[in-house]
Parts: structure tokens; C-alpha cells; sequence
């Protein structure tokens, strides 16, 4: 029988439209459990490579017929060779090309919606990392928020619909993921944006993204002024895009709220946490669309694919949004903190321009799901 590929692109489409997957992945279990391929409809069997070396016999009633297997592991190539053995057992079978760490890479654009004057807004969603970029486009001019390092999608993206990147931006200095805002900037010509607050150790020139600062791109509006929302990082800022969306970065998801520890400043943060959350977004109005620079389970990604919530409904539905006392909101921060992100301490560095890792090293700093999150 076949043994076929089957790309992140495609995994990705399926967890977009909902449709039905079995993977079978051969890592270890630790790194599975940390880890893995999720989808509204998909169903796993985690063996561990070297338990299948003797073949695949004993796992083959575990197997479905009526619907695709993909085989997974860390780099591609156990996969295949499992992938392999299924095969001659008898049954069609697919292995991920580049494993993983493709699915890691992997980013999907997503159109959100339109804007005034003929204007788009765009989500690139990284399933495998639960990062979220974003491109304004209006009138053949583009800004990008929260850019991923892959600058070549942002920047090919930007020439298939003819416009010209003047604008990025950085809500905040990550820790989670190495950005590729001012590498798109270098390669375009145009202006990178950090808040100066996050930006004190880093080495290399920038925009400060002030309080009251307002970028035109064409017909749009990018409003910053009044939306300086510390808590997450000192520096973290939101944006308002067309009066429609509030960009919050890593302050407000969907289903939790910002982390305020990834500094080693966590006693320092919460109060501006609780301050943004609590009083300054409680200011601006409930049809706000709410997009976050990160999502932490598949439950919050909507049919189309999109991670997007209207900002009053996250008032009701949020638990970190509904919390009465500070001193509650203290513990429930602090208490309940997920393992710090993996090598997020170098990924700071990086953003600092202090160190500039070799690609493959930066891929292995970023293996792994989002922990930029409490819940």
C-alpha cells in the first residue's frame, strides 16, 4: 500500500475545516504530552519510536481504515520509517514532511475583515506555536504587528497583494518566539516600532511607540494613544485598527489572560495587570473585536480559523476578566503560572539583538506550544 506525504499546509486545513485525522506519533511521551498536533476532530496513539522497532503488528487494530493516518515525530525522518512499515502491513499511510518542527514553522493567513476604504485586516495564524501575526493593508500601503521570524511570508504575502510595508510594530519585547519585525523592516525600508519601556537593553535602533502616537496606512487608522497596557511586559501596548479591532497582544486572550513573570518581574507586574484589564480596556467599547498575539488551545480558534472574540463577551466569558478582589487576582496569577517558555530567556536576548543564533538553533528555542498564557 501508499505511503504518502502529507505537509503542515495540509494538517492545517484540516484542523481549519474540521476535518476527521488519526496521528500516530512516535516521539517520546513526555514530548507528546508537552506537545502535540491538536484538531477539533483528530484522535491520537502515541508509541514511542523504539517500541515500534520490532514492527507494527500489535498496533494495527488501533489503526482506523475509514479515515487518513499521519505519522508524526520530531524531524520527519522515524515517521517515514514507521510510515513504512504500516505500509507493508497492509495499509495507506501518511507521514508529516519535516515533522514537528515544520508544524512549529507553519503560519496560515487568514483574512479577518474589511476595512474603511477598501482596506483588510489579516491574521497569520502558527497553529503549531499559537502565535498570532497580523498585516493591515489599505490603499497599496501594509503594517504589520507581531511579526513570526519566517519574514519571507510576511514580505511575499505583502507582494501578492501589491503593497508596500511602511509600518511594523512590536506590542512588546517577546520571550516566547524569536520576531522578525525588524529583519522585515531592514529588508522593506520601513519603520520598526517597540515600546521604549521593553526596549532599554537592546542594541539596535528603533521607533519608540509612544502614548498618542497614530500611524495613517492609507485609509486606516492604527490608534496607539490611549492604549498603553502594561502588564504582560512594562512596555506592552495595544491597538485599535479602524475603530473594529483591538489588538491586545499578549494581555488578553480568548479563553485566559497575559503571564507578568517573563521578565522575573511577576510581584511588579500583576498591578498593571490588573490595571489594564480591569480599568483601561474596560474604557473602550464592548464590539471591539479582541485579537491577541497568541492562542493556548484549539478550542479558541472560530470555524474560519481565526482566533477573534468581541471584547464585551470576554467580559462575561473570561475567567481571568471576572475575578472581584486584588488579592484574588494576585494569587490566581502568580499561583497559577505555567512552566516558563522554552529557552525564553535566549529568545529575550535574541530580540535584544544581543545574540543572533543560527536558524536551526532558533528553531529549537521555539519548539514547543504558547505559555505566554494564565488560566
Amino acid at each position: 500500500m501508499a505511503v504518502m506525504k502529507m505537509t503542515a499546509a495540509q494538517v492545517a486545513r484540516k484542523v481549519i475545516e474540521n476535518k476527521e485525522l488519526f496521528i500516530l506519533d512516535v516521539r517520546n511521551k513526555d514530548s507528546f504530552e508537552d506537545w502535540k498536533i491538536e484538531g477539533h476532530s483528530f484522535d491520537y496513539l502515541n508509541i514511542p519510536y523504539f517500541d515500534l522497532l520490532d514492527g507494527v503488528d500489535e498496533i494495527l487494530p488501533k489503526l482506523p481504515t475509514d479515515k487518513d493516518v499521519l505519522v508524526v515525530c520530531a524531524k520527519e525522518g522515524s515517521s517515514l520509517m514507521v510510515a513504512e512499515m504500516v505500509s507493508e502491513a497492509g495499509r495507506d499511510v501518511f507521514y508529516l514532511e519535516g515533522g514537528m518542527k515544520s508544524w512549529s514553522m507553519y503560519l496560515e493567513p487568514i483574512k479577518v475583515g474589511d476595512l474603511t476604504g477598501g482596506g483588510e485586516l489579516y491574521q497569520f495564524v502558527r497553529l503549531g506555536k499559537g502565535c498570532l501575526s497580523y498585516m493591515v493593508i489599505s490603499e497599496g500601503e501594509a503594517a504589520i504587528i507581531d511579526a513570526v521570524r519566517f519574514t519571507e511570508v510576511f514580505t511575499n504575502f505583502a507582494k501578492e497583494k501589491n503593497v508596500d510595508i511602511k509600518h511594523v510594530f512590536d506590542t512588546h519585547l517577546h520571550a516566547d518566539h524569536i520576531s522578525g519585525g525588524r529583519h522585515i523592516a531592514e529588508a522593506t525600508g520601513a519603520t520598526y516600532y517597540l515600546p521604549p519601556k521593553d526596549a532599554e537593553e537592546v542594541v539596535f535602533d528603533y521607533t519608540p511607540l509612544e502614548d498618542g502616537l497614530t500611524v495613517n496606512i492609507g485609509a486606516s487608522q492604527i490608534e496607539v494613544g490611549a492604549l498603553y497596557s502594561p502588564g504582560h511586559t512594562i512596555g506592552s501596548t495595544s491597538f485599535i485598527v479602524d475603530s473594529k479591532y483591538l489588538l491586545t497582544g499578549d494581555i488578553l486572550f480568548i479563553d485566559s489572560i497575559g503571564r507578568p513573570d517573563l521578565a522575573g518581574l511577576a510581584a511588579d507586574w500583576v498591578g498593571d495587570l490588573r490595571e489594564t484589564l480591569y480599568h483601561r480596556y474596560r474604557e473602550l467599547a464592548e464590539d471591539l473585536i479582541v485579537l491577541p498575539a497568541h492562542f493556548m488551545i484549539i478550542e479558541e480558534l472560530n470555524e474560519d480559523g481565526t482566533v477573534a472574540r468581541r471584547l464585551g463577551d470576554l467580559f462575561i466569558e473570561n475567567h481571568g476578566l471576572n475575578i472581584e478582589s486584588d488579592e484574588e487576582f494576585r494569587h490566581t496569577v502568580t499561583d497559577n503560572l505555567p512552566p516558563q517558555p522554552n529557552a525564553y530567556e535566549q529568545i529575550r536576548q535574541v530580540n535584544m539583538g544581543k545574540i543572533t543564533p543560527e536558524n536551526d538553533e532558533q528553531t529549537e528555542m521555539e519548539i514547543g506550544p504558547n505559555r505566554c498564557a494564565v488560566r
